[in-house]
């Protein structure tokens, strides 16, 4: 096995720590970024007890550019030769009609999902291009392929990435870089709590019911992208739970 690095944003719960402790188990070396500082000293010093896995950790907010080019531009030349770029830094915040909506809300989810996203791409590609390799995997939605009540900003965010991994793989042709994105339904995670800020009984019925996907589920698929041979790619993967077609027909027992 090649050790890479893997560059991880969102790292500090959900898919992203799942996806951490996965590459970490699989002897490969980690930048992992979060704006949670101590939660990433919790996990930096979990992966290296349990896998002696070599990593990094940056702490900032995706959703500022000034800190996210500081921090990129902070590693050392080593570190930048990154392999992975798992941009799965994404919330929902609010579930409101259009004209019933928080501003503040539709800021947030736009300044995480689509411009985080941007400014964290534009500052690795480069990396990637100069050495003529590279895996770039972006964390979509289902709510990336249909827009589903109430949803309309999130969905208009994933839907945004959708396009901006088309737009990739377009302009990173015959550069060497793969261009994934994985659209997960339903998992549980933190999502709900965000999107309900904090209201943890009214994320939990989210998935009361039926079983949704678990972190690890994206993780194993998100590792299983970066292990293919290296001319193939996965272009684009949905993925859901037995019990969830799309986004609007989920089986629930109750």
């Amino acid at each position: 096995m090649d050790k890479k690095i893997v560059l991880i944003t969102g790292a500090t719960s959900g898919i992203g720590e799942a996806c951490a402790r996965l590459f970490a188990e699989k002897g490969h070396e980690l930048i992992i970024t979060g704006r949670r500082k101590e939660r990433l000293a919790k996990l930096e010093k979990e992966l290296w007890e349990k896998h002696e896995c070599r990593s990094l950790s940056l702490n900032f907010d995706v959703q500022s550019r000034a800190e996210t080019e500081a921090a990129l531009s902070s590693l050392p030349d080593a570190w930048k030769k990154v392999d992975i770029l798992l941009n799965n830094a994404g919330l929902a915040s609010g579930l409101d009609t259009i004209q019933e909506g928080d501003i503040d809300d539709w800021e947030k989810m736009i300044d995480t999902n689509v411009k985080g996203l941007l400014y964290v791409s534009r500052g690795v590609l480069p990396w990637m291009i100069q050495r003529k390799k590279g895996h770039v995997i972006n964390i979509g939605s289902t709510a990336g392929k249909e827009v589903y009540a109430k949803g309309n900003v999130y969905c208009a965010s994933k839907h945004a990435v959708d396009a901006l991994t088309k737009g990739m793989r377009i302009d990173l042709l015959g550069k060497g870089i793969k261009v994934t994105q994985i659209s997960p339904g339903a998992a549980e995670t933190e999502f709900s709590l965000v999107r309900f800020h904090g209201d943890s009984e009214h994320a939990k019925k989210i998935y009361d019911g039926y079983r949704p996907m678990a972190p690890q589920d994206i993780a194993g698929l998100v590792l299983m992208a970066t292990e293919l041979p290296e001319h193939l790619c996965i272009n684009d993967l949905v993925v859901t739970s037995l019990d969830q077609a799309n986004s609007f027909y989920i089986n629930k027992t109750n």
